[in-house]
């Protein structure tokens, strides 16, 4: 779900077509028929946005039928744990979590943690604007005293987590969902008998999803959904389970774990904010009472960080240079930095690996926000419309832009590819993966790496007899990484050294000056180093263990000497799971590690997700924080209570449950709650940022059709590399727009005739493509159609087209400040799309007659009486 595996992830796609030829079953729930649905066993449709109401669906299937792994579930999870007295659901205020302040949009969430745990004092505003839920990172969220939870083994008591989430999705029946879908009644069936079904001792089903999931204004809730479906079935922590978040290319992973987020530092750890006086104060922050596990050593995560950042600068008497870290004090988000952009706030910007004017949601947005620097920098393979907005966009013909009075300077830096540098790609399965260069660049271009290294050595050069403090922390890195002479011999220019970065990462015993072999021995007091916590053990033995190539015809099933998994190449994550509560396979056929009593140490054929000397059956001493406080069936460890989360007493800033909330722009109102859509989501209400209203709000029906949008394998993203290629462009010459033959008949659009694509935002042209591939689908009582484009096209290379993200505007997730890019509303016309002043003029029509004002879709409180407007929020 939420991904078409063979057309955006085909090297991946391999192993499920295997399984399948070794007798898997493949099912496909999409709102497309697409090459994984043509090969799949059995392909279920349902509406954009739609996937929390189908997934509930099956969760109310599994506990009304009581086919949850009982087992696993009592052991494993949360599920007996009591929620506090004064908690409402959802079930109870109409679509509402209690806590709820319509003025802010946020949620005072504690009402919503475990009876007898002290919540404390949030600013939810805060929490919000700083993306609170990301910065919670690999420790998870605290729970404060989650040890001493009253619970019930039993799983009755109406409080206790189970029995709360059974009264959630009680009416997420197959009924409900045909109704919130489209997808037939039959098939959704069909789909429940065999996730269940091939869920037991004997058998596990895995989850795989990718950013049809994500780009929703509830992603982070989709993704929960999901994951507490696979827990309730036993499927995560085993061979064969799990839920995998596919990634668009070869190292997104690698660029999450050693981040390019504005509040995460590396290995997940929280950027620190203006509340954060000293290391001290960040440390408390990060932990709670009775926080279990090895997300409670974070200090030593961090201070091996400063370590490797500072160097012999950071020492104890400093804080171990942690006044140097930069500070969050809001939403840095890079849709935030857009608007302030346009609002003169930002004034230069550096674009590495990104393509905003074409890939980013609300593409006019980006390129005006462009057309407002001083500065621009642009690295990339080649001069993409990120680079050339100025001249050649759409808002040029507009007027909206004139290149002889745009007052930015572009700078366009050549970039090497993939094969021209070496060093590591992380993969969507954790893997570290070692690529030697395969031949030199040629003219002026280079890696990141070089690019990076270097203009942090003339920064330096330039700061370094500053007496601005502003400027110590620049002075103050140790930015002495080894560098390798080029095909022309050593210079001031050579190529940084790749393998001495990842052994910087790894991180050095700097009492000994050996490389570390794991993260355990990590220290908070400054004898250690590490560039990423995680990554630790990747250098193990002075290896580079990610260069590793043994066939697997010469090792065991696992493949453990093929490249390097974080963490400790660990293959399976929270394993401890695969074994029962005695320590013993739930499945000899699934088995992958067990307790083995004679040696006292957990064992298998992957590397333990659990203290190796911690027996089945161990209690924790009382009063022990971290490693020490997990029991001998505390599987999770690095969550603050050892459970997996079936609720979520802390963490997410929407529910502590899953619930379906419709898109921002819906043409339809929410056939299960009064609340239409997320109630915490992030509007942006500004003139430059329309929304098409959606029910309760009047207007919905100038934009009667559902819009979403995906990859094809033939282009790559933004397409500035695809687009290029004469062999690629040959095969996706143009942007077309996929219709079903009845809406085809409804518009008077003809199959490989001109169409345009209309919302609040823009108009984009395409090739009508007729076809069943899109089925209109019946929802709520109305037949709804649906349409889809894909987003690789612009206005450079040697095939070009309209932005495709230029229909979306910027709504997002509270959790993680993710664009709802997924799915909108839409109007579709037959012919070219008006140029120019005819474009502006259409777009003010669509407008007028839809009623749109900046106040349109900021109204976010639907079930209860006061409307909430939220201006830039």
């Amino acid at each position: 779900m939420g991904s078409n595996m063979a057309e955006a992830h085909p090297v991946g796609f391999q192993w499920v077509m295997e399984a399948k030829g070794r007798g898997a079953r493949v099912f496909h729930v999409d709102p497309r028929f697409t090459r994984t649905s043509a090969v799949a066993d059995t392909y279920v449709p349902l509406r954009a946005g739609s996937d929390i109401a189908f997934l509930g669906g099956v969760i109310n299937y599994v506990l009304e039928n009581d086919l949850a792994f009982h087992e696993y579930v009592a052991a494993y999870t949360n599920a007996s744990f009591l929620v506090r007295e004064d908690f409402a659901d959802t079930e109870d205020l109409d679509g509402l979590f209690s806590g709820y302040d319509p003025e802010t949009a946020t949620y005072d969430r504690s009402s919503w943690f475990y009876e007898g745990a002290e919540p404390g004092v949030e600013d939810e505003e805060r929490a919000r604007s700083q993306t609170e839920p990301l910065q919670t990172g690999a420790g998870g969220a605290g729970v404060g005293g989650a040890g001493d939870v009253p619970r019930d083994p039993t799983l009755q008591d109406p409080r206790c987590v189970y029995q709360v989430l059974k009264r959630h999705f009680a009416r997420y029946t197959p009924e409900m969902v045909e109704r919130v879908c489209g997808t037939p009644r039959a098939q959704f069936l069909e789909v429940c008998r065999g996730w269940t079904a091939n869920s037991n001792r004997e058998r596990t089903t895995a989850l795989v999803y990718s950013v049809g999931w994500t780009q929703h204004s509830v992603g982070a809730q989709y993704i929960r959904t999901g994951a507490i479906l696979q827990l309730l079935l036993g499927n995560i922590g085993r061979p064969g389970g799990g839920v995998f978040a596919l990634r668009g290319h070869a190292s997104i992973q690698g660029s999450t774990d050693i981040p390019t987020l504005f509040n995460l530092l590396p290995g997940y750890l929280a950027m620190p904010d203006d509340s954060h006086a000293d290391l001290a104060a960040w440390i408390a922050d990060q932990r709670s009472d009775g926080h279990k596990g090895y997300g409670y050593q974070v200090d030593a995560h961090l201070v091996s960080l400063l370590k490797e950042y500072f160097g012999d600068a950071a020492t104890p008497e400093n804080d171990f240079g942690f006044g140097w870290l930069p500070r969050i004090n809001g939403d840095h988000g890079t849709y935030r930095t857009v608007m302030d952009m346009i609002d003169g706030k930002v004034f230069g910007y550096v674009v590495m690996g990104q393509n905003p004017a074409v890939g980013s949601a609300h593409g006019k947005l980006q390129r005006l926000g462009l057309a407002n620097l001083e500065w621009l920098v642009v690295r990339d393979l080649n001069e993409i419309e990120t680079a050339t907005f100025w001249k050649d966009s759409p808002e040029v013909e507009t007027g909206e832009i004139v290149p002889e009075r745009c007052r930015t300077e572009v700078f366009l830096m050549p970039a090497a590819s993939h094969v021209e540098k070496e060093g590591t790609f992380t993969q969507t399965q954790r893997m570290l993966q070692w690529r030697t260069k395969a031949l030199e660049p040629t003219g002026d271009r280079r890696s990141e790496l070089w690019f990076a290294y270097h203009l942090g050595r003339l920064v330096r050069e330039r700061l370094a007899d500053s007496t601005d403090e502003r400027d110590l922390p620049m002075q103050k890195l140790a930015w002495d990484y080894a560098t390798e002479p080029g095909p022309d011999g050593p210079g001031p220019w050579d190529e940084p050294s790749a393998d001495d970065v990842l052994r910087r990462i790894n991180g050095y015993d700097l009492t000994t000056g050996e490389l570390l072999s794991s993260y355990l021995p990590l220290k908070a007091d400054g004898s250690t180093s590490a560039g990423c916590w995680i990554y630790t053990g990747v250098y193990a033995g002075g290896v580079n263990q990610a260069a590793r190539r043994k066939p697997h015809t010469e090792q065991g099933p696992y493949d453990a000497e093929w490249g390097w998994t974080w963490p400790l190449n660990r293959r399976v994550l929270y394993n401890r799971a695969s074994a029962d509560p005695e320590g013993r396979p739930w499945s000899e056929r699934k088995k992958l590690i067990w307790w083995d009593a004679e040696r006292g140490e957990w064992t298998g054929h992957d590397v333990p997700d659990f203290p190796v000397r911690t027996p089945p059956g161990h209690v924790a001493p009382e009063g022990s924080t971290g490693p020490d406080a997990l029991g001998g069936d505390d599987a999770f460890i690095m969550q603050a209570d050892g459970k997996a989360w079936l609720f979520a007493p802390h963490g997410v800033l929407d529910g502590p449950l899953p619930t379906h909330y419709e898109p921002h722009e819906s043409p339809i109102r929410n056939p299960l709650y009064t609340q239409q859509g997320n109630p915490t989501r992030v509007v942006y209400g500004r003139p430059d940022n329309p929304s098409n209203p959606a029910p309760p709000e009047r207007g919905s029906e100038v934009f009667p059709y559902v819009l979403t949008a995906a990859r094809l394998t033939e282009h790559h993203t933004a397409g500035g590399m695809s687009r290029q290629l004469p062999y690629l462009a040959e095969l996706q010459p143009a942007l077309f727009v996929e219709v079903s033959p009845e809406l085809a008949r409804e518009r008077g659009l003809e199959h490989l005739g001109e169409a345009h694509v209309v919302t609040s935002r823009a108009a984009v042209q395409a090739r009508v493509m007729v076809t069943d591939r899109m089925r209109p689908l019946r929802i709520d009582g109305r037949t709804i159609h649906q349409v889809w484009l894909p987003y690789h096209f612009g206005h450079t290379g040697l095939v070009r087209g309209d932005v495709v993200n230029d229909l979306f505007g910027v709504v997002e997730d509270p959790n993680v400040f993710i664009q709802e890019s997924k799915v909108a509303t839409c109007d579709v016309r037959p012919g070219p799309r008006p140029r120019g002043a005819a474009l502006t003029a259409l777009l003010e029509q669509v407008r007028a007659a839809a009623g749109v004002t900046v106040e349109t879709g900021t109204r976010i409180a639907t079930a209860i009486g006061t409307p909430h407007v939220e201006e830039d929020s």
